[in-house]
């Protein structure tokens, strides 16, 4: 099934060929060698893909087949997932050069909500409302028609699962853009979904650069419905377009992601929390815990703990068992990160550790970075009010409650936050009081697929999981059922 083929066909309208647009390499994060060759799609293979959607939505009976039926479709591609766990993780490391432990993680995910959304599918009741009159009411969601799902490079397999299953359970086709430096993964998930029994054409694959590809989906007619993960100025720039269009859009954008350690906090759990929230997935995460607020009495103390245990991260080859922390996507956003870290020192930051490449062997060809600390900073320093998406953590302590939550919410940023105190009714109200869409309270960068997750302000609109997400890609209808036995007075009828 996974095939690294010299040059990789992309999957278009259910046909699999070599796309038409240019010729280029998929590079693995790790050494920066070439993994695969593919052809990008072109604006032709757009126009192709989403005609080819429409046609398989309309004629394919897929939208018409009874809930379960469309279940059990999306249960097979669950098991199939699960029968090819390891060559997918694999695969999906060398996508994006994640560790082993973590991409076999995000296969798990994959499978996970594809299992979700099924039987989301086949349980999901449209309602029977209130009558207010002589007649039956009733409200019924259908899908929408050719769905654009843009999935980001730094998850591929579970965000690409998190708009797939939802968008199918729905009825819908799919129009699938990954990231230009991840496709391997899409495409394997296609093949998934053909194995399946999914009817062709129902989802394509088109690889290639978001500003050419993924503008044309957003703005061809027959699109439907955009669904997008990524950057925050990408995302207002589709939603501009969308708007346009009167288009119905949801988006999980950019996060710098408040982290609240409080001065009764269990340090232990906090100080590996805090590790987690920030260096996992080498930082590339939206919602990474970038801005850690420690209090006063507590910071001396936890911080030596924190760079100590910063400082004992395995960066490494991502296929080895042991490796935490992996290489950045590519050399460019290596640089990006490295150009934030100056950017820090320059407005006053001090290094507490990191901010360098590592040395040796291993790490002479890829794209690694070291986990980074940076204090001495304000909160309204550009390194504290802008996404790096890297290993890099800026520290501040804070004096009172009031003081914590003001600066906490002082971004343009609301995507998570997490609390760390043993007070529950403190972790509640302040729970409450910041402005996030997901508050982890003595945990962290904990998913599931049963709760509902997005951002507010800058970053994002909608939501995607929770058992009602299948809505999303669904419009609304309402149904009335005339029961008077009488014609309608206003035209005359009574007597």
């Amino acid at each position: 099934m996974i095939d690294l083929d010299p040059i990789q066909p992309i999957c278009i309208a259910g046909h699999w060929r070599h796309g038409s647009g240019d010729l280029y390499h998929s590079l693995y994060p790790a050494t920066g060698e070439a993994i695969a060759r593919l052809h990008a799609a072109s604006l032709a293979d757009v126009e192709e893909a989403i005609l080819g959607a429409d046609r398989a939505f309309r004629a394919s009976g897929w939208a018409q087949r009874k809930p379960h039926e469309r279940a059990a479709v999306l249960y097979r591609v669950a098991a199939l997932i699960r029968e090819h766990s390891e060559a997918l993780a694999q695969l999906q490391r060398l996508d994006n050069g994640k560790p082993i432990q973590e991409t076999r993680s995000l296969v798990a995910s994959a499978a996970a909500t594809f299992q979700f959304f099924a039987a989301a599918c086949e349980t999901l009741e449209d309602t029977l409302t209130p009558s207010r009159g002589d007649f039956l009411t009733l409200s019924v969601h259908e899908p929408m028609g050719v769905v654009a799902a843009i999935t980001p490079w730094n998850s591929p397999i579970a965000s690409e699962a998190q708009k797939l299953a939802p968008a199918l359970a729905a009825g819908n086709a799919v129009v699938l853009k990954p990231a230009e430096v991840t496709p391997l993964a899409a495409l394997a998930l296609a093949r998934i979904c053909d194995d399946a029994g999914l009817p062709r054409g129902l989802v394509s694959v088109l690889p290639g650069k978001g500003s050419v590809i993924g503008d044309a989906l957003v703005r061809h007619p027959l699109v439907r419905r955009v669904s997008f993960t990524g950057g925050t100025r990408t995302g207002k720039h589709i939603a501009r377009i969308a708007a346009d269009k009167m288009m119905p859009v949801s988006m999980e954008l950019g996060g710098k992601s408040p982290t609240l350690v409080l001065a009764d906090a269990d340090l232990d759990h906090a100080v590996a929390g805090v590790l987690y929230g920030i260096f996992s997935s080498s930082g590339e995460s939206c919602i990474a815990g970038s801005r850690l607020f420690v209090a006063r009495q507590h910071y001396a103390p936890f911080m030596e703990r924190l760079a100590a245990g910063a400082a004992a991260l395995r960066v490494g080859d991502p296929a080895d068992e042991r490796t935490q922390m992996g290489p950045l996507i590519t050399a460019q956003h290596r640089e990006s990160v490295e150009r934030y870290v100056e950017l820090g020192l320059q407005e006053g930051g001090r290094l507490r550790t990191g901010g360098r490449r590592p040395q040796g062997e291993v790490f002479d060809r890829g794209y690694f970075y070291t986990p980074t600390i940076i204090e001495g900073l304000s909160n309204d320093a550009r390194l504290c009010q802008e996404e790096v998406f890297g290993p890099v953590l800026v520290a501040m302590p804070f004096d009172s409650e009031d003081a914590l939550l003001e600066e906490a919410n002082a971004s343009c940023y609301a995507l998570a936050a997490g609390i760390w105190t043993r007070d529950f009714q403190r972790a509640w109200r302040l729970g409450r009081a910041l402005q996030a869409g997901t508050v982890w309270i003595n945990t962290y960068k904990q998913f599931s697929i049963a709760t509902p997750f997005g951002g507010w302000r800058d970053s994002g609109l909608g939501r995607e999981k929770g058992r009602l997400g299948i809505l999303q890609y669904m419009e609304q209808k309402s149904l009335y059922w005339g029961l008077n036995e009488q014609p309608l007075a206003w035209a005359g009828g009574q007597r």
